[in-house]
């Protein structure tokens, strides 16, 4: 993929005025919806469930990209396909049988994401890379906004592009968590594709500038 995608993360969004931020990122140079779905089990925290998915998803006009950070993600493949989800994205961690998991997400007629917590070696993914979309390396513990990078995300980005390449398989990379404009250019040299950007984008003075400026940064 030549040209690098910027993904807001709704969970940094004001709850109390999403149609408006929702609207915002329609508008803005943004490419991609996250949504970051937790269950308090898998992550300690709970997230936003179906009805605010649905209703995200009655609004935005650009692709929609599902992160589920929960146990047995198998339950809601069909759920989350008839919310009308471009990318489902599940984690390593919660799936037992990763391949079964993957084909039920494609079979629904979605895109296959599989994200990696930070102590999760890529190289796990070698045997299943041909049947991943996405590979999502969270840069942060996953379960909660405004954690600061870990810096050895770079050295992991690194080593899955070796992977994938070596595959030669169409795999896209996208990185979760304490994305700013300090490595957004440091992330896509090392072969990132899709920056997910959530407190930087939706706590700064003008959100819609914050995205063009990322943007313009990966142009």
């Amino acid at each position: 993929m030549s040209k690098k995608l910027i993904a807001p993360s709704i969970l940094a969004a004001d709850f109390g005025n999403l149609q408006r931020d929702v609207e915002m990122i329609n508008n803005s140079k943004a490419d991609w919806f996250h949504l970051d779905v937790m269950d308090g089990v898998f992550v300690p925290n709970i997230s936003f469930g179906m009805p605010i998915i649905k209703n995200i998803a009655s609004h935005a006009t650009k692709t929609l990209d599902a992160h589920l950070m929960i146990v047995d993600p198998d339950r809601y493949i069909k759920t989350f396909a008839e919310l009308g989800m471009n990318y489902l994205t599940v984690h390593y961690e919660a799936c037992t049988h990763l391949h079964r998991t993957l084909q039920a997400i494609k079979a629904e007629g979605m895109k296959a994401g599989v994200a990696l917590n930070p102590h999760t070696n890529v190289s796990l993914l070698e045997d299943t890379i041909n049947d991943i979309d996405l590979v999502c390396i969270m840069s942060v513990n996953p379960g909660f906004g405004g954690q600061s990078f870990i810096e050895n995300t770079y050295s992991k980005v690194r080593k899955l592009k070796e992977i994938i390449t070596k595959n030669n398989a169409s795999t896209i990379i996208q990185i979760d968590g304490g994305v700013t404009n300090k490595n957004a250019q440091q992330l896509v040299d090392a072969g990132a594709d899709v920056l997910v950007a959530g407190s930087y984008v939706f706590r700064s003075e003008n959100p819609t500038e914050t995205i063009q400026g990322l943007k313009d940064l990966l142009a």
